[in-house]
């Protein structure tokens, strides 16, 4: 029983020694673990803690961060009267215009005129040598007037029966071949002589005195300048548009300010197959011989009444597969000094015919809207703009083309 009460209390120390040290072991594992479980938490804690504050910052850079302002020219879109007309180019000629040449070749006597003078139809200008030629003529006249004188005699003859029909025959025949000699070189004595074949003004004379000229060669061009006709073209879709006597305003860029006036007189009857134009012929007066020949002029032709269409500079437009496009300037809020702030609002619009510089609006606009005209790559709806008109796209309804 003794022994037991040792071994019982042997037994008892032994696992109340057991249970001290599994605290003692348990006290010390729980210090660091609950370190490390804070030391997460704090761990934890920064990177949520920072993640916002970056969310902060982030955004309050975007609400501080606001699209630079635009810099843009505008103007507010109105109304016009427009004359419905085709716009074509084209170039002026003269009604009657030649280069003067000599038939006949021969050697240059005399110049009767003036580069650049005025002549008259049948006025001499130039006189080859036909010395040669006159004698000739001179023979054959001789020659003439003794057939002429046998062929009567022989006819007086012929009445009393003295000679036969066959020779009188012969002597008719004789004296028309010599009057067609004579004619034939008379006429080749009048080709010596060059004259104006019709009124108008010369040109840069080609020749000069004592010069050797074959047949054809160039003595000087002769226009006449009053009336002048203009030639252009006009696609075929446009053609049962055009009548003759069709007003057109013809403009050039020798007289930038200035527009002449005329009417369609001719119609070609044939439509170009390669270009599927057709040609077109009006005549302008010019009696002040203020236009030449060969000059490029633009051509205005007027077709009806005129339309009153909202208008704007072609720049305006956004042309797009998708539709055309413009940009409204709206005043609809203000800065903090009270200052309206402009955006800009992207509208789609339909076009209609084009003058010039400027397009007709027909739909999406109304008068009055302030509409940029130019600046519009940097933009998208809503963009900030200010506006500034300094250096305006042009917007004339008939531009001043310069033939370069």
């Amino acid at each position: 029983m003794f022994k037991n009460k040792k071994i019982l209390k042997s037994s008892v120390d032994f696992v109340c020694g057991g249970y001290q040290v599994m605290r003692n072991w348990k006290a010390q594992i729980r210090k660091p673990m609950a370190i490390m479980l804070l030391g997460v938490a704090i761990l934890f804690g920064c990177i949520f803690g920072f993640q916002l504050i970056k969310r902060g910052f982030i955004r309050a850079a975007i609400r501080a961060n606001t699209a630079p302002i635009v810099t843009v020219s505008a103007m507010p879109i109105q109304y016009q009267w427009w004359q419905p007309a085709l716009l074509a180019y084209g170039s002026l000629r003269a009604v009657q215009g030649v280069n003067v040449t000599t038939e006949l070749a021969g050697l240059v006597r005399a110049i009767y005129f003036k580069p650049g003078a005025e002549v008259k139809a049948g006025d001499v200008l130039v006189q080859l040598n036909a010395d040669a030629d006159v004698a000739l003529l001179h023979a054959l006249e001789a020659q003439t007037k003794l057939a002429e004188i046998v062929y009567h005699r022989d006819a007086a003859q012929f009445a009393i029966k003295a000679v036969s029909k066959a020779t009188l025959d012969a002597d008719q025949q004789n004296l028309k071949n010599l009057q067609a000699q004579l004619a034939q070189q008379a006429a080749t004595v009048a080709k010596k002589t060059l004259v104006a074949p019709f009124t108008g003004r010369l040109g840069i004379a080609a020749i000069n005195t004592g010069q050797y000229l074959n047949a054809g060669d160039q003595v000087a061009p002769l226009e006449a300048l009053d009336p002048l006709y203009a030639d252009f073209y006009i696609p075929q879709q446009d053609l049962v548009q055009l009548k003759i006597g069709s007003l057109v305003k013809i403009k050039t860029d020798t007289y930038p300010d200035k527009t002449f006036t005329g009417a369609i007189t001719t119609i070609d009857s044939i439509v170009n197959e390669k270009t599927r134009n057709i040609k077109v012929e009006a005549t302008i007066a010019n009696p002040r011989f203020e236009l030449y020949p060969g000059m490029f002029i633009s051509v205005e032709i007027e077709l009806a009444a005129q339309k009153r269409y909202l208008t704007l500079p072609q720049t305006a437009i956004n042309f797009n597969p998708y539709g055309e496009i413009v940009y409204i300037v709206q005043k609809k809020y203000k800065n903090n000094k009270g200052k309206p702030i402009l955006r800009v609002l992207q509208t789609f619009v339909q076009t209609g015919d084009k003058r010039g510089d400027q397009v007709a609006i027909l739909e999406g606009l109304k008068e009055g809207d302030m509409v940029v005209t130019s600046g519009q790559l940097k933009l998208r709806n809503g963009s900030v703009v200010t506006i500034n008109n300094t250096v305006v796209p042009q917007n004339k309804a008939t531009p001043m083309v310069i033939d370069e």
